[in-house]
């Protein structure tokens, strides 16, 4: 998720921990029902759980006008001047084959957090624009998370668990093999601890284009092997990700109307 996470005053949502642990104890409505089924064997399957917000991908004028102010908003707190260039949709957001997420309150409509993700499958990912990838890399099919803003309360580690999860069942139904991600210190600690890793080990920081030239750490995780990995080291995200249903976000392969949003961006810009 390239650049900074960056944050923006919130309302309306009660104190929440993000992590499974948090999930077990946490009071409504974080979890509004949780509904755990067995089989016929007595396994345990997949549980349920409702958030507070939803997660979906931007399909009009009007969501991807409340993920650029988040957008917009978040970045302005650490990266002012980067910020004032992130008024209005890049060109990137209306590009095919592009997916921009928002999460949204289910209490006021509130935007709480979005994030970009921009595939190979049609052209070079933005970081390919700074660095010439691994050949391992360059010959897979991948996905980079751009542009993550979050607002800032109780909440905001929780829509981050929840965009990243959404990244995750995105690169899942694109058949993605390798998430890409790039961060900048010390933000690039948080994909490490997703057990990402580098790309660049012995290169460490590089500036990137698309985030205004700041150095960040580029770093990958393949797909395929993302819940052994996370299993064997007992991630804390692993039963978020892995093991429950969130009806609430939804990352269906529709695409927005890209010409129509254009058309109508091009007054508002």
């Amino acid at each position: 998720m390239t650049d900074s996470i960056a944050y923006l005053p919130q309302r309306g949502l009660p104190g929440i921990q993000p992590l499974d642990e948090a999930l077990e104890s946490a009071p409504l409505p974080l979890i509004v029902e949780r509904r755990a089924r067995s089989d016929r064997r007595g396994q345990r399957e997949m549980r349920e759980e409702w958030l507070p917000f939803t997660v979906e991908v931007v399909r009009d004028v009007e969501s991807l006008q409340a993920a650029v102010r988040v957008r917009q908003q978040a970045y302005s707190r650490h990266l002012p001047t980067f910020s004032a260039t992130l008024a209005a949709p890049e060109a990137a957001d209306l590009e095919p084959g592009v997916a921009v997420l928002l999460a949204r309150s289910k209490l006021d409509g509130s935007p709480l957090g979005s994030m970009r993700i921009q595939t190979n499958l049609l052209r070079p990912l933005p970081v390919e624009a700074s660095v010439e990838l691994p050949s391992a890399l360059r010959d897979a099919n991948l996905a980079e998370a751009t542009r993550l803003g979050l607002a800032v309360g109780d909440a905001g580690s929780l829509v981050k668990s929840a965009l990243f999860k959404a990244f995750y069942l995105y690169c899942q139904q694109h058949e993605i093999d390798h998430m890409v991600v790039a961060g900048r210190p010390p933000i690039d600690r948080q994909y490490l601890r997703l057990l990402f890793r580098e790309v660049f080990p012995e290169r460490g920081l590089i500036p990137l284009r698309h985030a205004a030239n700041i150095a960040h750490r580029v770093m990958s995780l393949d797909l395929l092997q993302a819940d052994r990995i996370w299993h064997e080291a007992q991630h804390p995200l692993c039963g978020f990700i892995c093991h429950t249903a969130h009806p609430d976000i939804q990352v269906g392969v529709h695409a927005p109307r890209v010409r129509a949003m254009a058309a109508h961006l091009r007054q508002w810009a």
